[in-house]
């Protein structure tokens, strides 16, 4: 006969997890992809899965009113106003994301698509040699955005590992997820945008939040949200570090993620709401 388990024990279990893990720590440790690394290694993830296409799946519907031919056309776009803004080009710095790149998605229609995933493993490829060497500490505006050089590409790494799965959805394959030393920028980026995502959400309320994101590559941060004030609400916010990143990616919604909260549930369904306002799709 089995035993029934104690009442609340996952809660305690879950309330001792938040309170052992410090800021910043990682269990396990995994070593840290730089921020090149990340990217380079999220191209070669997407350029792989578009290999993997067998001809009918470059005309499928997967984002917006675009096919995987056009997403891919659209991330070619990317890779160009990257160059642009790398350059320092101030024609890129307030574009819209999507109107800037529109043509680049368009001009795929009806081309071999052997030369569209071509054309996109050398955008990426000039990408990667144009901050070879160069100052990551540097600061670049694009599509409304001022980040740095390190930043950005982090930022880039996200927005391939998310298309890539957009893609591996409309295909009917399996998800993806980075590995856990491509998680550790991306979590480290995705949590210190956090405030920046509660201004874009109307969250002005001052919340100190102590964020587990649990799993390989994930970590423990402290998180100061909304105005200061020197008594925020204080509130814990547990969750698989994967999910985490698909919510930051706009990809699932806060009620689609499996969490465990300390304190106000209001307040921490605001918090992921704000993680996801920072997508630019």
């Amino acid at each position: 006969m089995t035993a029934s388990l104690p009442a609340g024990l996952r809660e305690r279990v879950m309330a001792a997890t938040h309170q052992v893990r410090q800021a910043g720590q990682s269990v396990p440790e995994v070593s840290e992809d730089s921020p090149a690394e990340a990217f380079g290694h999220a191209a070669d993830a997407f350029y792989q899965t578009l290999c993997s296409l067998t001809g009918d799946d470059w005309g499928l519907p997967v984002l917006r009113d675009l096919d995987v031919q056009g997403l891919v056309g659209h991330l070619i776009g990317v890779e160009d106003d990257v160059q642009r803004a790398l350059a320092g080009d101030p024609g890129v710095a307030s574009t819209d994301h999507v109107q800037s790149t529109q043509p680049a998605a368009l001009r795929q229609a009806g081309r071999p698509t052997a030369g569209t995933r071509e054309d996109w493993r050398r955008a990426a490829d000039r990408t990667l040699a144009a901050v070879t060497g160069g100052d990551l500490d540097a600061v670049v505006a694009l599509h409304g955005f001022p980040l740095r050089v390190r930043d950005l590409l982090v930022a880039r790494t996200f927005e391939l590992w998310t298309h890539e799965n957009d893609i591996r959805t409309a295909a009917g394959l399996s998800l993806a997820a980075p590995a856990p030393s491509t998680l550790q920028p991306m979590t480290r980026l995705a949590t210190a945008l956090l405030p920046f995502g509660a201004v874009f959400t109307d969250l002005h309320e001052p919340v100190s939040v102590h964020l587990v994101l649990t799993g390989p590559g994930g970590g423990t941060w402290d998180v100061a949200v909304g105005d200061p004030s020197p008594e925020p609400a204080a509130l814990g916010i547990v969750t698989d570090v994967v999910g985490f990143c698909r919510l930051f990616s706009n990809r699932i919604a806060p009620a689609d993620l499996d969490v465990f909260v300390t304190g106000d549930p209001r307040l921490a369904r605001s918090v992921l709401t704000a993680a996801t306002a920072l997508a630019l799709d």
